[in-house]
């Protein structure tokens, strides 16, 4: 029996298919992984292709690592020939080999997000930028978005004609990138933009990698955005076999920049493209997979699709309204507890899924007294660590000493006598000469007013020169126990009485451990470890790479998250309307913001493969307010017939407020008479005993909130309490001296 005679139809069809373009629609579940791990191996053993000439690209370290062991598996010898990687891993590849054609030096460093906002704040110093009206974040979103459109700073200049802000804007951005290219720099989209403009500027580098990749394969082509739409483009501009595998379904990630229109009109783009829809889900039970489809129809910017299963009907997703957002997270707690004690699961078995991180703080208190072990995915990322930041600097700096930040970061660290105003006179001597931090460093003695500091900047100038030497013989581990011994870093922690001390030390071995993990791989691969290898490892982490399926522990992760993963059992919470979806994208008034919310939602019901929960509370605090919301229109657009329903689950006190809240005070002012005062704190708007100016029943208009219905009306000592049902923001309560409701005739 062949390999290939366990693919259903469809899948054998989407893997025979060799040449020319090719759309595989492949829904949740549908075995995408299997298909192009399979196709890759009938391209090398039934077409005859040079494993060389092929290229895999999926979007996480973790996506590409499966992609690899599978490949490896099915086609043994002379898989390492394939390249398998992220577009970031594969950028970094190429632009090693060839950036100097761009004016940069092939040990540039890789900035992370902690780096850009560090960078962003010097330029707008130096540009004497005002960051109250213009928002260090939006500076870096309004750049990062430019080069995800293959805008270039002069570019950006020439549309800003006119418009003060938008000049302001494309200043910083000109600014940013001359710093970044003098710290031979670059940050995560300009990896893939260097790429780009090295293929479009330099015929015989694009020649020779469309050459070397005859046949290219794109997963998750639907979160793809413009300047990886057009890399891949370029790449395939010859051979045109081009196979993108995707879901335009589970588009989730246009905040970062994803161009769902590039799945979308692929067929615009290649007219003689062949589409394959893989509908037959292996994942789920079909209860599960007809609520997801129910919720998704409702979306009209799609491609008709609709999985089913031969997995049989299953359980009923189970449905839980609360009082409280306190006893969801009591309920889901002790309903997993229940599970893992009735010896048939396992913690690992179970996810919760929620739409913003805030929304964990809840679920790990509840998971902390009821001794549930678990783990956050998405939370304080290992590398943006003080103690691991201040170690990879050291590093980064043997490697690349035109990188400002990582000099800057520890030329104090260990504390060494080097104060800000020393380090700020070194700064502007290299910028009055346009020359690197570092070099500034080594020429301190010219340095004017540098005074008894000298010593101190040549003694650690002198340390960064022996760790170079040591580097170019010692292997990164040794290396690194060298800066670790030399600074005495670990021996000032020791010291510390500090409870994080332990904490840190723990964090330091752990990344050693990691360097001897990457030297340890390199051997098995044949592959020289570097110190530049490393630190490239390094910047390409993320998130869902650190989630080890194997370890006993509850998942907590954000819906975007989750995206790509599949549990036993999910747990889905906070399906209301302003939490998901959003308040802003209820009030946006854009009917595509709402689509991507409702795949949101499509792709957590389809990360649950036997059980699904969904939840939803009454009320729950938000920004330090009670907010009482209305179930989510994402519940509502699921058969009743799909789900089982429980009573609402109601404790008769709940911790949900503090004790001494804004609220409670308010309250207690609320139901005290009012007292004559010398200075009225405000002139209220209201006559007690005449009412509010409205009546139960009248339509009003609040100035956030909309338009809503007066459902209630408490007289107090000092005011009215109204409440109101909104239109779109829910229930609120308000008083209405603060609420300055308009009634609407």
């Amino acid at each position: 029996m062949s390999i290939y005679d366990t693919l259903n139809d469809r899948q054998q069809e989407a893997v025979f298919y060799t040449e020319g373009p090719l759309l595989i629609l492949a829904g949740a579940g549908s075995g995408k992984t299997r298909v192009l791990t399979h196709r890759i191996a009938w391209l090398i053993d039934q077409i005859g292709v040079n494993p060389w000439n092929i290229l895999a690209i999926t979007f996480t370290n973790k996506a590409a690592g499966e992609m690899r062991e599978r490949v490896d598996q099915i086609v043994g010898f002379g898989s390492e020939s394939i390249w398998v990687s992220t577009f970031h891993s594969m950028c970094v590849r190429i632009l090693r080999r060839y950036i100097d054609r761009l004016g940069y030096d092939t040990n540039f460093t890789i900035y992370d997000a902690d780096d850009q906002k560090t960078l962003i704040k010097d330029v707008c110093k130096y540009l004497q930028i005002d960051t109250k009206m213009f928002k260090e974040r939006s500076l870096l979103s309004a750049i990062s978005s430019a080069k995800d459109e293959l805008v270039t700073p002069e570019e950006m200049t020439l549309r800003a004609e006119g418009d003060w802000a938008k000049k302001k804007i494309a200043q910083v951005y000109t600014e940013y990138e001359k710093q970044l290219k003098a710290n031979n720099a670059l940050d995560f989209d300009d990896l893939l933009l260097k790429t780009v403009q090295l293929l479009q500027t330099q015929p015989d580098v694009l020649e020779y990698y469309q050459e070397r990749f005859r046949y290219i394969m794109v997963d998750e082509y639907q979160d793809t955005n413009t300047v990886q739409f057009k890399l891949v483009s370029l790449l395939a501009g010859k051979y045109q076999n081009l196979c993108v595998v995707g879901d335009d379904d589970q588009s989730i990630y246009k905040f970062r920049g994803a161009n769902i229109m590039n799945i979308l009109n692929f067929e615009k783009e290649y007219p003689n493209a062949k589409v394959i829809k893989l509908e037959q889900n292996y994942r789920s039970t079909s209860t599960i997979l007809n609520a997801a489809n129910e919720v998704i129809r409702h979306n009209t910017g799609r491609k008709e699709k609709s999985l089913w299963t031969e997995n049989g009907e299953g359980e009923k997703i189970q449905f839980r309204q609360f009082d409280s957002a306190y006893d969801e997270a009591d309920y889901i707690v002790s309903d997993i507890k229940d599970k893992v004690n009735s010896g048939k699961r396992e913690y690992k078995d179970f996810a919760i899924l929620y739409r913003t991180n805030a929304q964990s703080r809840i679920f790990e208190e509840k998971m902390v007294v009821s001794n549930v072990p678990y783990k956050i995915v998405g939370g304080v990322n290992f590398y943006a660590r003080r103690e691991i930041k201040d170690l990879l600097a050291y590093l980064k700096t043997v490697d690349n000493g035109k990188d400002d930040l990582a000099v800057r970061r520890i030329i104090n660290v260990p504390k060494r006598g080097i104060g800000l105003t020393t380090i700020g006179r070194v700064q502007d001597y290299a910028t009055e000469r346009e020359i690197s931090f570092y070099e500034a460093i080594l020429a301190a003695g010219s340095v004017p007013g540098i005074g008894r500091a000298l010593g101190k900047i040549e003694s650690f100038a002198a340390l960064i020169e022996h760790f170079k030497a040591e580097g170019e013989r010692m292997s990164v581990a040794e290396l690194m126990d060298e800066i670790i011994d030399a600074t005495g870093y670990v021996e000032e922690l020791q010291a510390d009485s500090d409870e994080e001390a332990e904490s840190r030390l723990e964090n330091i071995e752990e990344l050693r451990n990691k360097i001897v993990a990457y030297e340890e791989s390199c051997e098995a691969e044949d592959e020289k470890s570097t110190l530049s290898g490393f630190l490239e490892q390094v910047a390409l982490v993320a998130d869902i790479d650190s989630l080890d399926e194997e370890t006993d522990y509850v998942v907590l992760m954000t819906l975007h998250s989750a995206k790509g993963l599949e549990f036993p059992h999910v747990y889905l919470a906070g399906l209301e309307d302003g939490i998901f979806p959003s308040y802003m994208t209820i009030t946006a008034d854009d009917p595509a913001e709402l689509e991507e919310e409702r795949r949101l939602c499509y792709v957590g019901i389809t990360r649950a493969k036997e059980n699904l929960t969904l939840t939803c509370a009454r009320r729950r605090m938000v920004h330090g307010e009670t907010q009482y919301n209305k179930m989510s229109r994402f519940l509502k657009e699921i058969p009743l017939s799909l789900l089982s329903t429980g009573a609402l689950f109601k404790k008769e006190q709940t911790e949900e407020e503090p004790k001494v809240s804004a609220y409670r005070q308010a309250k207690q002012a609320f139901a005290t008479k009012a007292f004559a005062a010398t200075k009225p704190a405000q002139q209220f708007t209201v006559t007690k005993g005449k009412g509010p100016g409205y009546d139960v029943g009248d339509r009003v208009r609040h100035i956030k909130f909309g338009e809503g219905l007066v459902t209630q009306i408490t007289e107090g000592g000092r005011d009215y309490e109204v409440t109101v049902d909104f239109d779109t923001a829910g229930t609120k309560k308000m008083f209405a001296m603060f609420a300055k409701l308009q009634k609407i005739d």
